[in-house]
C-alpha cells in the first residue's frame, strides 16, 4: 500500500506540456526542449509576467521586444509596400510608408489589440505572437496600415461628403452601415459634428457641410474606440485585393460648389 501511495500518477499533466508545444513552431519547439533547467526557469518568469501584466504592459513589451525585427522582416515585402503607397496616393493620403511610420503602426496595432474590448482579452497575446512568428500574419500590418489611413480620411469628411462617397459605392447600405454611420455616432457623442433635429439652411450648412477639426492624436483614439482591429484590416484588404472595392472619386466627392441638399 505505501508503494502504492507514493507511485506516480498518469503523467497528464506531461502530455499537457506536450501538447502545449506541439503548437509552437518546430524550431522554437526544439529550441524550447534543448534548454537546461536554469534557462527554463527564464522563460517561465517571462510568461509569468506577461500572464499577470495588463494588455497595455504588454503592449509595450511586445513593441520594444519586436518592433525592430518586425518593421525590417516585414520591409522585405517591396512589392505590397509600392502598392500600398500607389493606393495610399489614389486616394489623396499623403502618408508614406517608411520606416518610422511601419514601427508607430505596429506599437498602435499592439495597443489597438489590448484596447477592443470587442475580442476576447486572452486572444489578445495570440494574435501578437502570430504576427511575430507568421508571414501572413506580417503582411496583415500592411491590411491595418492602408484600411487605418482609410478610415481616417473619412472621420475628416464632412457628413456631405461622406454621402457621396457612400452614394458611389456598389453596396451602399452595407458601406453605409459598417464604416460612415459608426464615424457619424462618434462625431455625435464627442461633440465633433452637433445635428440639429429642424435645421435651417444655415444650421445644415454648418453641421451638415463643415469638415470637421479633429487632432491626430484624438483622431486616432476615436478610431481605435470605433473599430476593431478586423474591421480596419478588412478594409485595407479588400483595398489591397481589389483597388476598386472603395469607389472613389476625390474631386466629386471634395469639390466646394454648392449642393441641392440644402434646399431640403
Amino acid at each position: 500500500m505505501t508503494e502504492q501511495r507514493f507511485r506516480l500518477p498518469v503523467p497528464s499533466a506531461l502530455r499537457t506540456v506536450d501538447s502545449m508545444l506541439e503548437k509552437l513552431p518546430p524550431e522554437a519547439k526544439k529550441w524550447v526542449e534543448s534548454l537546461p533547467w536554469s534557462q527554463r526557469s527564464y522563460v517561465l518568469s517571462l510568461c509569468h509576467l506577461m500572464c499577470a501584466s495588463t494588455p497595455e504592459m504588454q503592449a509595450e513589451f511586445l513593441d520594444n521586444y519586436t518592433a525592430d525585427g518586425l518593421v525590417s522582416r516585414t520591409l522585405e515585402d517591396r512589392d505590397t509596400q509600392q502598392r500600398v503607397n500607389q493606393y495610399l496616393k489614389q486616394f489623396q493620403i499623403k502618408t508614406e510608408l517608411s520606416e518610422s511610420v511601419f514601427r508607430t503602426y505596429i506599437r498602435q496595432f499592439y495597443i489597438h489589440s489590448s484596447q477592443d474590448v470587442r475580442r476576447q482579452p486572452d486572444l489578445y497575446l495570440e494574435s501578437a505572437l502570430r504576427l511575430v512568428v507568421s508571414t501572413e500574419e506580417r503582411n496583415n500590418v500592411f491590411n491595418y496600415i492602408l484600411g487605418f489611413e482609410l478610415i481616417k480620411m473619412m472621420f475628416k469628411m464632412s457628413w456631405l461628403q461622406h454621402e457621396k462617397l457612400y452614394q458611389l459605392q456598389i453596396n451602399q447600405e452595407d458601406f453605409y452601415h459598417k464604416y460612415i454611420k459608426p464615424i457619424q455616432y462618434a462625431h455625435k457623442v464627442n461633440g465633433i459634428v452637433t445635428p440639429k433635429q429642424k435645421a435651417t439652411f444655415f444650421d445644415k450648412r454648418d453641421y451638415f457641410v463643415q469638415e470637421p477639426e479633429i487632432k491626430d492624436k484624438k483622431l486616432i483614439e476615436l478610431e481605435i474606440a470605433t473599430f476593431t482591429t478586423h474591421t480596419v484590416m478588412d478594409l485595407g484588404f479588400s483595398v489591397i485585393r481589389n483597388i476598386n472595392s472603395l469607389v472613389f472619386d476625390y474631386e466629386y466627392i471634395f469639390k466646394s460648389e454648392q449642393e441641392s441638399v440644402f434646399s431640403q
